[in-house]
């Protein structure tokens, strides 16, 4: 019960890394309220509130802040992959990366700030987790610059929140996976032109040489979630197998 009596908000929770720490989330005893875009998906999460949230619409951010009043944790899990290098990426690629993988961020973080604030006044402290990546942000990868500079992006805006609200009980990490077996990653295996070969190369650049699992990664969430984490602060936290050793 690590995280008893705290109310967490999840997004992208339908599948993936989402999905499985809000199981783990409210397995320790939190009140969990998972979003996702797709309403289907959030079938089958017994014991915990679900909300069709469409993380672009800012109005829908704001509406869905002013539902769940004040928050304990909030964990950006919503994200997008884009593939290529630089010459093979157009504006809309681009702004579609920073649109979901920064801006959508920052203004769910903003929406639920002021709530948060009140429930630090209150325990003490309260937490943010942003979903960053080990790829491009801290290694480069080929082939990801529009992901890698969001996810860079990620960081920066992590530590700027964690900075202005540390005083005041606010603990803002960012959280950065390697190469995880998701939904999300079998269908980019899938669309590639030899799936198995891809599949392989995920694993290759591994060192621990498997991918790593979604219940590798929850964990660390619940973790940065919890009052363990009291002294953990701006921190990019990477759960990647050894890649960046």
């Amino acid at each position: 019960m690590r995280l008893k009596d705290k109310v967490i908000l999840v997004t992208a929770a339908g599948q993936g890394i989402g999905r499985a720490t809000a199981q783990a989330m409210a397995a320790e005893g939190a009140r969990v309220i998972a979003t996702d875009i797709n309403a289907d998906l959030l079938k089958g999460l017994d014991g915990i509130e679900t909300a069709v949230l469409d993380v672009t619409d800012a109005e829908a951010i704001k509406a869905l802040a002013a539902k769940v009043g004040p928050l304990d944790g909030l964990f950006n899990c919503a994200g997008v992959v884009h593939n290529g290098a630089l010459l093979d990426i157009d504006d809309k690629d681009w702004d579609f990366a920073f649109s979901l993988n920064v801006t959508a961020m920052m203004r769910l973080c903003r929406a639920v700030l002021p709530g948060m604030l009140e429930r630090a006044g209150q325990t003490g402290t309260a937490s943010i987790v942003n979903m960053a990546s080990m790829a491009s942000s801290i290694k480069g990868f080929a082939n990801r610059t529009a992901y890698g500079a969001s996810k860079a992006a990620v960081i920066g805006l992590t530590k700027a929140i964690a900075a202005d609200y540390v005083k005041q009980g606010i603990r803002c990490n960012a959280l950065c996976p390697g190469t995880v077996d998701t939904p999300s990653l079998r269908g980019r295996i899938a669309a590639s032109a030899d799936p198995v070969q891809a599949e392989k190369d995920f694993i290759a650049r591994q060192p621990m040489g498997r991918l790593a699992t979604v219940e590798d990664i929850a964990p660390m969430v619940v973790y940065l979630l919890s009052d363990e984490s009291r002294f953990v602060s701006g921190q990019a936290m990477l759960v990647d197998g050894g890649v960046t050793i």
